[in-house]
């Protein structure tokens, strides 16, 4: 029987650019489709996690025979409608659960991340593993690991100062706003935010210290649009005419609508300074528009690329932070490397309770369940104390007898 592993396969801001990762993005709608074309592809996958973020997109998961490498041709053909040729360069693949945990570690601490120290990660981490429970694909390697990743997010929080101050995409874009009129008034500038998803919650959570004043919202659908700008004063603009690219007279547009590639294709020319600003995956603007001379165009490369850098503390505190993760991932690996051990004693548990029950049975006894589980327990730590006892059917028998007759424990 081969042992399980956790194992992944990765496509990022490391391996690829914004219009090759967007070929590979997972909308929301279509996840549970994939992962159960995946786990009816493979049928030995236990435990399946769909970590989908602006900068990666990366499956872990828990099986003994599919490799990460089987795993990718599989997703890169599916993605491509068959085309794979040299597609598969751009991800990185590994069927070490050890590498794959510690790079998963990496990954949800934001060492890895395109901004240092990133805290959103973590969150999207929660999501995707709500969504393996919610479809019963935890994995009991795999669900272990994330709780690792928990358990080291909150001692990095706890112990040291790498997620003070803020390094989001959303707060960056808004500075880039800032920057791009400074001193033209920047908080007056009319901006328009296109969607309703995480990103847009965070560029008006992080507006309190801009303080940009006359803000819309435009979404499919209505009614979030409405919802959203009530809850932080703005101003609601029409689907209909962000489709028809009718954009009056914003002065920026940030687009981050899920599921629309090209969402964007035309500004009508005039001689007004326009800032776009595309954080959607696949990308909302069409990229030839910043060939237009009035025209300032950020990508979600762009703008990661502006970020400032790293404080000093949070740079200081690398070094400690990568101790916490080589102590969790040693904790993890001391269990995974336990694991046939105990499914032993649990199966050999279940044959002992057999045992017992047979016992009562032969003398006739009354018993219940946790009788036969007492007298179980009992015999089992017997065992484990002494693990140079020889126990032939006669001394197993003895040592039930023992425990399950009062008098004689």
């Amino acid at each position: 029987m081969m042992t399980k592993s956790v194992r992944y396969i990765s496509i990022s801001h490391k391996t690829a650019s914004v219009s090759k990762r967007e070929q590979y993005y997972i909308p929301e709608i279509e996840k549970e489709e994939l992962a159960a074309d995946i786990c009816s592809h493979f049928s030995d996958i236990e435990g399946l996690l769909l970590l989908v973020t602006c900068n990666r997109v990366e499956i872990y998961f828990e099986s003994a025979h599919t490799t990460a490498s089987s795993l990718c041709r599989y997703f890169i053909e599916r993605q491509q409608e068959g085309r794979s040729k040299g597609e598969a360069q751009l991800f990185k693949t590994c069927d070490s659960t050890e590498s794959t945990l510690q790079h998963l570690l990496r990954v949800s601490s934001g060492l890895s991340s395109q901004v240092m120290g990133d805290t959103e990660i973590v969150h999207q981490i929660k999501k995707a593993h709500l969504f393996s429970l919610g479809l019963k694909l935890q994995g009991s390697l795999l669900e272990r690991a994330i709780q690792t990743v928990f358990k080291t997010h909150k001692r990095i929080s706890n112990e040291t100062e790498f997620r003070d101050g803020t390094t989001s995409v959303a707060y960056k874009a808004l500075k880039v706003v800032g920057d791009t009129f400074k001193g033209k008034t920047p908080s007056g500038k009319k901006i328009l935010l296109i969607g309703t998803g995480d990103i847009v919650h965070q560029l008006l959570k992080y507006n309190s210290k801009f303080n940009f004043t006359n803000l819309y919202i435009s979404n499919r659908t209505r009614e979030k649009a409405i919802q959203l700008a009530e809850k932080h004063q703005c101003g609601v603009y029409d689907w209909q005419r962000v489709l028809a690219n009718d954009f009056g007279d914003f002065d920026v547009l940030i687009s981050a609508a899920g599921n629309c590639r090209h969402l964007i294709r035309e500004v009508r020319p005039d001689d007004r300074p326009r800032l776009l600003i595309d954080l959607a995956l696949p990308g909302n603007i069409d990229r030839t528009l910043e060939n237009n001379d009035h025209i300032t165009f950020y990508d979600l490369d762009a703008i990661s690329s502006e970020l400032e850098e790293t404080k000093d503390r949070r740079v200081a505190s690398i070094a400690l932070v990568k101790m916490i993760l080589k102590e969790e991932l040693y904790a993890y690996m001391d269990w995974y490397r336990d694991a046939p051990l105990r499914a032993f004693l649990a199966n050999y548990k279940v044959a002992l309770g057999q045992r017992v029950e047979q016992y009562y049975e032969s003398r006739s006894t009354p018993y219940d369940a946790q009788t036969i589980a007492r007298v179980t327990d009992r015999v089992m730590r017997k065992l484990i104390k002494n693990p140079e006892l020889k126990v032939p059917a006669r001394t197993l028998n003895a040592l039930i007898e023992q425990h399950a007759c009062p008098a004689k424990a």
